[in-house]
């Protein structure tokens, strides 16, 4: 197995936890950082400018994006503005729709070729990868993100539906396939084997890279002494 510091796919730290992110950071195979209101809801951000500059400051030389909030598309790009204003690393969040159902495809356009970096988020059909690979074509860099692990909770296997974005995405040299909500760790490497370009990965998938590459026959004699502990700790008796 190789490590993760020898694969070619690019780990971004997916998160909100300003600390975590500061720690992360020092770490050579992190790359990148991206975050999403969810994510910020749940740690507990309050106020989104002041979060984004002192996030900035953590990620430093690396990537990072933040999302547009609004879901008017004309304000939508009036916000895309501003955030792309915040640092030359910083990418903006665009989804592929809006909540109408209403597609971002001329907004992601008239962005990209303006100069704003657009992370193009919540795709799931290899349809979106076509309209919106074509949209950012020749544009400033960009990244086009589908959320695999999305996919896999409907019972489809994303790796091929990845592979197949992965060659779509081939007409816009400008742009990187993101790897969007893995599920675990595993899909690190399976990102890496189909050549996505990048795959985000939460702050408590992060926690379990030490197990990497782990002895399988050492790592089973400590899951028999953690039910063992377990149960001693609790005090149950037969």
């Amino acid at each position: 197995m190789r490590r993760i510091d020898e694969l070619g796919v690019k780990i971004f730290a997916d998160g909100a936890d300003l600390e975590s992110m500061q720690e992360l950071s020092r770490l050579p195979f992190i790359k990148g950082f991206t975050t999403n209101t969810a994510l910020m809801r749940k740690a507990g951000v309050g106020e989104y400018r002041d979060f984004a500059r002192r996030a900035i400051d953590a990620a430093g030389d690396r990537d990072i994006s933040f999302s547009a909030l609004s879901d008017d598309i004309d304000e939508m790009e009036r916000q895309a503005h501003e955030i792309a204003g915040w640092g030359e690393h910083v990418y903006v969040k665009i989804p592929v729709t809006n909540t109408r159902g209403e597609s971002c495809e001329d907004l992601v356009r008239r962005l990209a070729h303006s100069g704003v970096k657009v992370n193009v988020t919540a795709m799931l059909s290899l349809a979106q990868v076509r309209v919106m690979a074509n949209a950012v074509a020749g544009g400033a860099p960009a990244t086009v993100s589908i959320f695999a692990g999305r996919v896999a909770d409907t019972g489809r296997d994303p790796v091929p539906l990845m592979a197949a974005a992965v060659e779509l995405l081939r007409v816009a040299s400008n742009a990187e396939l993101i790897w969007a909500s893995p599920r675990e760790l595993f899909n690190i490497f399976h990102a890496d084997a189909i050549g996505c370009h990048i795959i985000t990965v939460t702050h408590d998938l992060l926690a379990k890279l030490p197990l990497v590459g782990r002895d399988l026959e050492q790592y089973s004699l400590e899951t028999v002494k953690m039910f063992h502990d377990e149960a001693v700790r609790a005090g149950y008796r037969l």
